[in-house]
């Protein structure tokens, strides 16, 4: 098996690793850098079954990673995209409240987008939502101006680029499969190659949890995978404009199912939020033991079933039902039909759990010894990307993380 040895490695070729390569060899180019993609194709999973919007950052608690990251990771972003040719639109996006009942979570949604610096942002009334959105149903709505959509597997393709031209390294088709530390090496054994490094950066999605465990880290927490379901609609519906978004549910880190506008054109309905039998599940009928034991093996697992048994049963209920995801769909555009619909994709969302049975809300990013594990980076993070590896960069070339010369 072919050897070779670099500073740092990164182990995932989604769009969080890629934009950590791009700010390393960038900032820091005096270190060798590979990065290692079990898949042939980079951005295969997360990243590349995003539905691709460029969050603007409204709901997200201020102080927190994922407000700090994504204002300006999206600033970047498009920046970015901008710089490489990728396409971007800033479609605008209105956050809808349908009753009465949600005006106060719209309120304190409005004002974390406010507390996050988010320009343009404004609470409208029904009047102003109709002339963004004629079909839309709004007591009152959030219109978010500069919320934008794009291709994220073309802008990890750019950031792959810029890697190679900078002398970085990538290798595809490398699964690690073993990680063993000795002569201050670690020594990452993969299908095809075995790579030695000073560092090791983890950005596994799906998989990020066991890539810290082989590494030697202890976590009492564990990744559950979250099924996304999507409705396209049809070429000939006219019904909707750019992002029409419902007011999400509070004790729920998802953001419910909604309307989104593609960067080629075409429209997309849901996600909805279903637990996932396989950590790669993009079908119902994917199953894969090893994943459900982990599941079932883990108390905190049992602990979120109860305390959100109900919204799971919903979300099943929904995913199997088209007419209820047809159903959740109209409380935002009354007059979409089932003829409007036809399936679409789907994705899966990489979600921590801790014991107490909580759904991480947050990015957690986890130092070790020469080593940074990317544990949690769900939703924002293709949006916040640049901005998440332009700090894992810094964390890595720090005085807890230095590497020797």
């Amino acid at each position: 098996m072919d050897s070779e040895k670099f500073d740092i490695a990164i182990i995932g070729g989604g769009i969080v690793g890629l934009a950590t390569a791009m700010a390393l060899r960038s900032g820091f180019p005096r270190y060798s850098l590979a990065v290692l993609e079990k898949e042939s194709e980079l951005a295969d999973h997360q990243t590349g079954h995003n539905s691709g919007v460029i969050h603007a950052g409204i709901y997200y608690k201020p102080g927190s990673y994922k407000a700090k990251l994504c204002v300006e990771g999206g600033r970047l972003l498009m920046q970015f995209c901008e710089m490489n040719g990728v396409p971007y639109e800033r479609c605008g996006k209105l956050i809808v409240a349908t009753t009465e009942s949600e005006l106060q979570q719209l309120q304190t949604l409005y004002e974390r987008g406010m507390a996050n610096g988010i320009q343009g942002l404004e609470m409208i009334g029904p009047e102003r939502a109709r002339e963004i959105e004629p079909h839309a149903k709004a007591v009152r709505a959030i219109y978010s101006p500069n919320t934008a959509i794009t291709d994220y597997r073309r802008v990890a393709n750019a950031m792959a680029a810029r890697i190679l031209e900078s002398g970085g390294s990538i290798f595809r088709s490398a699964r690690v499969q073993n990680i063993q530390r000795s002569d201050g090496l670690f020594h990452l054994e993969t299908n095809r190659l075995l790579v030695r490094c000073r560092q090791v950066i983890n950005c596994a999605g799906l998989f990020a949890d066991r890539i810290a465990r082989l590494m030697g880290a202890h976590s009492d927490a564990l990744l559950i995978p979250f099924r996304g379901e999507y409705y396209s609609l049809k070429p000939e519906c006219r019904l909707v404009r750019g992002l029409i978004y419902p007011v999400p549910n509070p004790e729920f880190p998802f953001l419910g199912v909604h309307l989104t506008k593609r960067i080629a054109g075409d429209y997309e309905a849901g996600p909805n939020a279903v637990l996932a039998f396989a950590r790669e599940g993009y079908k119902f009928r994917n199953f894969r033991w090893q994943d459900v034991m982990s599941m079932l093996g883990f108390k905190g697992f049992w602990a979120m079933a109860r305390k959100y048994w109900r919204t799971e049963v919903y979300e099943l209920y929904r995913s199997l039902s088209r007419r209820a995801f047809l159903h959740a769909l109209q409380e935002l555009v009354p007059e979409l039909a089932d003829k409007d619909l036809c399936p679409g994709g789907s994705g899966v969302r990489a979600q921590i759990v801790t014991p107490e049975g909580s759904l991480v809300d947050d990015f957690l990013i986890v130092e070790a010894p020469n080593a940074i594990n990317v544990l949690n980076a769900p939703s924002p993070a293709a949006t916040a990307s640049i901005a998440i590896g332009q700090h894992i960069a810094n964390l890595a070339v720090g005085n807890k993380m230095e590497i020797d010369d």
